[in-house]
């Protein structure tokens, strides 16, 4: 994918990787491997209740977004942020690439599109004026 502009929404799940330009979209769905695993914290259980964060998900998602030289993170919780700490810790490339990271709940495909079209071309507005 050679869009100059990619969106990722992400959950535990799954993340929908976008590859946006104005008038064509290319997109992907990721899942992590162990995806009938049960990620978030549980009660009674030694320790913090919670799994390890999965790499090979995370390195994955990263691996759908090279190409984008501008790329936009949400997602409703805290998957986002466990991807760019990964992105920080192991995809060094991406790091700089990373202009935005938002709480999206759950919106469909198209909402997705137009809310990355929205914040891009704010965006870039915004790095204009300095």
């Amino acid at each position: 994918m050679s869009h100059y502009h990619a969106l990722v929404w992400l959950d535990h799940k799954e993340a929908r990787v976008m590859h946006i330009s104005p008038d064509d979209v290319e997109s992907a769905i990721v899942r992590p491997a162990n995806s009938h695993v049960h990620v978030h914290s549980t009660r009674g259980t030694l320790g913090s209740g919670r799994l390890a964060d999965d790499h090979e998900y995370y390195h994955a998602v990263a691996q759908a977004l090279q190409g984008a030289q501008e790329i936009l993170v949400v997602g409703p919780a805290q998957a986002k942020l466990q991807l760019i700490k990964h992105i920080h810790a192991h995809d060094h490339a991406l790091v700089d690439r990373i202009i935005g990271v938002e709480t999206v709940d759950h919106p469909t495909d198209g909402q997705l599109v137009a809310y990355a079209r929205k914040y891009f071309v704010a965006a870039d507005r915004m790095r204009a004026q300095s």
